[in-house]
């Protein structure tokens, strides 16, 4: 039988309907690992509403020093206390959610002093927590799927040295799935700290904190909000999140009630073409409000 050709209309139509089938929405991330009498890992990634989950935080590196993780009262990593996280990690893997590891936080002690430093930090992350190898492996034997950088001490230089030498290892690495890079800047623009590592463009996720930060974030009306993630938007990174407090006891300042973010604010961003979603701070937080379940479908 002859096929009929299409007529305009059904042309458009057609593609459409594909286009919102392929069309991929928003995700949420969330923090875990700071507080105590949160959901476990494997929990947090059975919920079905992340696609991201950051453990927080190495907080200590750089400067000679030895680098430390602290995941609260989950557990010990001096002890080897931590190894148990590996099957919860691959659980989540399982699930396609992707798990990273952030350095850095507000509260600790790191910084980088030379190329040279940058470069021992990446091999030790590389080793320790993703396809490298090493006898003192403090998560165990699963390879993380990325590396976050929160920095919001320790000075401005050198992170764009340690992005590198992070993303070339993931490259290098035979049969490898490469190293996601994320990176959790102030809304304020640009970052003080992270702007020199963000615009080498290796980043594929930046979850901007529009919290704790009055003149940029969300209660600071549209006008500032939107000419911030615009700011935002021009940076070299493959998507951008909205990042924000799970709850009024999150954060200072920044809290945006779900009905508000669902109804008001991500129709104005939603259609970005670097829009990547939320980030949500944290997961203690989440559980006590279940503003995740309130959002997703929103996102």
């Amino acid at each position: 039988m002859a096929s009929r050709a299409l007529t305009p209309f059904q042309l458009i139509a057609a593609l459409l309907v594909a286009f919102l089938v392929t069309c991929h929405g928003g995700g949420i991330a969330v923090y875990w690992g700071q507080n105590d009498g949160e959901a476990s890992l494997s929990d947090t990634c059975a919920s079905g509403n992340y696609e991201y989950v950051i453990l927080a935080f190495v907080y200590k590196f750089g400067k000679g020093q030895t680098p430390q993780l602290d995941l609260a009262s989950h557990c010990d990593p001096s002890s080897g206390g931590c190894t148990g996280l590996s099957d919860d990690i691959r659980s989540c893997q399982s699930s396609n959610v992707k798990v990273l590891l952030s350095i850095g936080g507000g509260d600790g002690s790191y910084g980088l002093t030379s190329q040279g430093d940058a470069r021992d930090v990446a091999a030790y992350l590389w080793n320790n927590y993703l396809g490298g190898s090493s006898s003192s492996r403090p998560l165990g034997d699963a390879v993380l799927d990325g590396i976050d950088f929160d920095i919001e001490l320790g000075g401005a230089k050198y992170w764009d040295s340690l992005a590198r030498d992070l993303k070339n290892m993931g490259k290098n690495q035979l049969g490898g799935k490469g190293v996601l890079l994320s990176a959790a800047p102030q809304c304020p623009f640009p970052d003080e700290w992270d702007n020199g590592a963000i615009n080498t463009g290796l980043f594929d996720f930046v979850w901007v904190q529009f919290y704790n930060n009055p003149p940029c974030q969300v209660s600071a009306g549209r006008g500032a909000f939107m000419d911030t993630w615009k700011q935002w938007e021009s940076m070299p990174a493959e998507k951008i999140f909205l990042g924000l407090p799970a709850s009024k006891d999150a954060a200072g300042t920044g809290f945006v009630p779900a009905d508000d973010l669902n109804n008001n604010v991500l129709p104005l961003i939603r259609d970005s073409p670097k829009y990547g979603g939320v980030m949500l701070w944290s997961k203690y937080y989440d559980d006590r409000t279940g503003y995740s379940s309130d959002i997703k479908s929103h996102v």
